[in-house]
């Protein structure tokens, strides 16, 4: 897989000039490749219905009309998104397979040891796509009132509170992980197949509490199904303002986002990356995908931001940020 590392850099090379080039980048003018000829498959790593799943769905109509074309959702679970991951960094670069991943893209060197594909290496980056804010949530009896509540009552019956985590690897277990180097604590973590059963439980009362993104959490909070402590980021939610940060709350070393990005294999032509690329930055600029998107609690990136360029430099920085955090904790899945 190192082999590839050379067409990852003259690709991006590439797409850079073709940017310069091209006013706005929108990757639809001028085009002269033909694509898209058939079907575009975005692959989403985790179950449908979760977060990832429902953020890929909010920009495919939106890109498909874009580019001309259309495109289909397709959920492939397993290991945390290592098992879509895997298949599209083995799929042909052509343009017609395409990943949408999360934060996992980046905790996955660290956390497996026989990952099968190298992010910086097996893939060329398309563009960021959303940062999503977590939230710290717990069944709606669970007796702590606030996020020192609950920092205080873990601390006293760790061998009893449950934390539950849509799997190894999941954002959900990412923010499990500081939680508990933040409190100083280790608890019995509870691992689900993806979001959906681990936020069922956790209204149904089968565990106490877990960290999920505002995407999947919004609703329920709202609807008073499950209790919130704080959301994880420097400022407040617009769908929950009266939801405090953990700043606020008293756990400032608590703070962590899910960002979201598109990827295809490495070896795709650049002029189909930034064809990518430009649809991606017209569909998160369209009015309908910002106010979806703003009913759960996250914003599209900007224009800067959905590049492969931008994407690239983010995905190295948080490899090698998590990989500490992770190395710090000694987690590591199979």
């Amino acid at each position: 897989m190192g082999t590839r590392r050379p067409r990852v850099i003259a690709a991006l090379a590439a797409v850079s000039l073709a940017a310069a080039c091209s006013p706005g980048g929108d990757g639809g003018d001028g085009d002269t490749t033909g694509y898209p000829e058939q079907n575009i498959t975005i692959v989403v790593p985790f179950s449908a219905g979760g977060p990832t799943d429902t953020v890929t769905r909010m920009i495919a109509d939106p890109m498909a009309e874009a580019l001309g074309g259309k495109i289909v959702v397709q959920n492939v679970e397993g290991a945390g998104g290592t098992v879509a991951a895997g298949q599209v960094a083995q799929a042909e670069p052509d343009g017609y397979t395409v990943l949408m991943h999360h934060i996992g893209m980046s905790t996955a060197p660290a956390l497996y040891k026989d990952l099968g594909y190298q992010p910086l290496e097996d893939f060329a980056t398309v563009g960021l796509v959303t940062e999503v804010p977590m939230t710290v949530v717990a069944r709606p009896d669970f007796p702590p009132a606030t996020l020192a509540d609950l920092t205080t009552y873990v601390k006293a019956n760790q061998d009893k509170v449950t934390l539950a985590n849509a799997g190894r690897g999941a954002a959900s277990h990412l923010c499990g992980l500081l939680f508990q180097s933040a409190a100083g604590v280790k608890l019995q973590e509870v691992p689900y197949q993806g979001t959906g059963p681990a936020l069922t439980d956790l209204v149904g009362g089968q565990v106490d509490f877990m960290c999920d993104q505002t995407t999947n959490t919004s609703g329920q909070i709202t609807a008073g199904k499950i209790k919130a402590y704080a959301v994880t980021t420097p400022e407040r939610v617009k769908s929950l303002p009266d939801v405090p940060t953990t700043t606020e709350a008293g756990m400032p070393q608590l703070q962590v986002s899910v960002w979201h990005g598109l990827y295809v294999p490495a070896g795709t032509p650049p002029e189909i990356v930034q064809k990518l690329s430009g649809a991606l930055q017209k569909a998160l600029a369209d009015q309908a995908v910002v106010d979806q998107m703003a009913e759960l609690g996250t914003a599209p990136v900007t224009a800067a931001d959905a590049t492969p360029e931008t994407h690239r430099g983010h995905l190295e920085e948080q490899i090698e940020t998590w990989g500490k955090v992770i190395a710090d904790a000694g987690v590591q899945a199979s």
